[in-house]
């Protein structure tokens, strides 16, 4: 459902206008949630039962992508709207994927290399419907009816309610991580000393950041870029987007494998450097199958590199503290999506929309080689172990 709800938006934005920067409002609109309530959202989750947050969340949600569909369907599509829509799925987001992150440590665990398949089928599951079968099938569906992949959207956010609801355990967080009096703003304080009191956090949450502002500022204007450059219709511009998961699906399968035989350290910051190449290969193509050849690398590289850093994460952190750190990684990392997404609007609308993934390239290879002395195997092995100790005498 998300995967058509993602083909569909920006279709339907440019459908409304060709100026490249009311497009990227739009995309601007849906990731501003994490600037604000990024923090709040991380609290809340360490108070309540995660399981109830995701599937109440879920609920919500399908009834205002319901709404979405009739408005579209009564011909009162606009810009303002879909931004409108888009802000309240992205609010919604925030507190799913705070408490997603979390269930999965107490269902798996927090061994590196069950946490590391854990998560590559979680993402790889992801990959396949938001980017591989989701895309296609939604700009399929628009040409047919521009409502059609909002409607497949509202239905699926139902069924994922059914779904989390069906789960069985117990998840709300530990006693001394709910609620004992103290305000929610005392909570969000101590999740961020955690996180900007550890170093090798604190350098992976910038690297995050500075990879989503670089890819944001080329996906918020990808819609124009692949229509006016490479010259593809809206199934062509699904099947774009699904050449990403052609490379994650892999990507994140593998990731677990891969981690047993490249050392923490240069898988990282390495990543992030072949994202780079990967992003300025893209950016130059002029045909249609050599930009999808590098769409595939890139989904590739950051199916690797996803679940790493999600896995490291998890596996540092108390589960007390995981709502609130996740929160405030959401808030830094997530919180440049945005910006990356009008500076992309910006950029395009001045240089040409080829401009902002070249300009991502250089962003991401600055990034990767500020974060080297950091983000070391020695520092990755260092903190696990130490949080496993924590662990243990909790």
């Amino acid at each position: 459902g998300d995967g058509m709800y993602l083909a569909a938006l920006p279709l339907l934005a440019a459908e409304l206008t060709s100026d490249p920067l009311p497009v990227s409002v739009v995309t601007f609109a849906a990731w501003l949630p994490w600037l604000l309530f990024a923090l709040p959202a991380g609290a809340l989750v360490d108070r309540l039962d995660r399981r109830r947050v995701m599937w109440s969340v879920d609920a919500t949600r399908a009834l205002v992508v319901g709404g979405l569909t009739a408005a579209v369907l009564a011909g009162w599509a606009s810009i303002p709207l879909l931004a409108l829509a888009g802000f309240l799925v992205g609010a919604g987001q925030t507190l799913v994927e705070n408490a997603a992150q979390s269930m999965v440590v107490v269902v798996v665990g927090r061994e590196p290399r069950r946490l590391e398949r854990a998560n590559g089928r979680l993402v790889a599951s992801l990959t396949v419907g938001q980017q591989l079968a989701g895309p296609p099938a939604g700009s399929t569906a628009f040409a047919l009816a521009a409502w059609l992949p909002l409607l497949a959207d509202a239905v699926s956010f139902g069924a994922s309610a059914t779904l989390v609801a069906s789960i069985r355990g117990r998840f709300r967080p530990d006693a001394d991580g709910r609620a004992t009096g103290r305000s929610l703003r005392a909570e969000i304080a101590e999740g961020l000393r955690f996180l900007f009191g550890h170093r090798l956090l604190r350098a992976a949450v910038l690297l995050v950041s500075a990879s989503n502002l670089a890819f944001m500022a080329g996906e918020a204007v990808l819609v124009l870029f692949a229509t006016d450059e490479l010259g593809l219709g809206s199934r062509g511009y699904g099947l774009l987007l699904a050449a990403v998961a052609l490379g994650g699906l892999p990507g994140s399968l593998l990731a677990a494998r891969v981690g047993q035989r490249v050392p923490p350290g240069p898988l990282i910051v390495g990543g992030v450097l072949a994202g780079a190449v990967a992003m300025a290969c893209f950016g130059l193509a002029g045909d249609p199958w050599v930009a999808g050849a590098a769409y595939i690398a890139t989904g590739a590289v950051w199916g690797v590199w996803n679940v790493t850093m999600l896995s490291l994460r998890q596996a540092i952190v108390p589960d007390r503290l995981m709502g609130r750190v996740v929160g405030a990684v959401r808030l830094i990392g997530f919180g440049s999506i945005p910006v990356g997404a009008l500076l992309g609007g910006v950029v395009a609308r001045t240089l040409g929309l080829r401009a902002p993934f070249l300009l991502g390239a250089a962003v991401l290879a600055v990034a990767a080689l500020a974060a080297t002395p950091v983000i070391t195997s020695a520092a990755v092995e260092t903190a696990r172990d130490r949080a496993a100790t924590g662990a243990r005498r909790s």
